[in-house]
């Protein structure tokens, strides 16, 4: 398995979210806010956690902060600025809107490690996780290149580099990838947390 020093956590926080009203970080399930679940979840298995967001508010935090180099140009822009930042070749990408993530999973992505792959990301219910996977450094140009373009859409961006899914298959295991997008899978998601 790949020695922490040589991995780096970048977090998303996706600023304003058009279906939520608000900045999902600070969104809290238990009095904790949703962006603390997703740096509890890396802290065992990275040298560094970098956040991605243009909101000072989040370097309350006491974490290194960076902006995208482009506003409001989405997860592309986000990662590519991630990269950037990051002295590592190796990088667990989160959104910061998957409060049940664990660091269970987030291992699997390491112990899936495979250099002929530039991206390691989850599958859950059949469906690929950019947002939950392993980026190498070297995904940064493609991405920024990107950005630069106007590409804003993410599934563009990862089918520019090579990829492995890591499927998971338990019901368990699936239920801690789940993102939050509006106020009513808030509502359901606090209502599963406390039964």
């Amino acid at each position: 398995m790949i020695d922490k020093k040589h991995i780096t956590g970048l977090v998303l926080s996706g600023g304003k979210s058009s279906r939520m009203g608000t900045d999902k970080g600070f969104l809290s399930l238990n009095g904790k806010p949703f962006m603390q679940y997703s740096i509890d979840a890396l802290k065992p298995l990275v040298s560094e956690i970098i956040i991605v967001s243009d909101h000072a508010s989040h370097d309350a935090l006491n974490y290194k902060r960076v902006s995208d180099n482009i506003k409001n140009a989405g997860p592309v822009a986000g990662i590519a600025a991630g990269l950037e930042a990051s002295k590592t070749d190796y990088n667990l990408v989160l959104s910061c809107d998957i409060p049940l993530i664990k660091t269970s999973i987030l291992e699997k992505l390491i112990q899936n490690m495979d250099t002929d792959f530039d991206i390691i990301q989850i599958e859950s219910n059949n469906k690929s996780m950019p947002l939950i996977a392993m980026y190498h450094k070297r995904c940064a140009p493609i991405f920024k290149n990107l950005v630069e373009n106007n590409e804003r859409r993410l599934r563009i961006a990862v089918n520019n580099c090579k990829v492995k899914n890591v499927v998971l298959n338990t019901e368990e295991e699936q239920q801690s990838t789940m993102n939050v997008n509006t106020q009513e899978e808030l509502k359901q998601l606090k209502h599963a947390f406390n039964h």
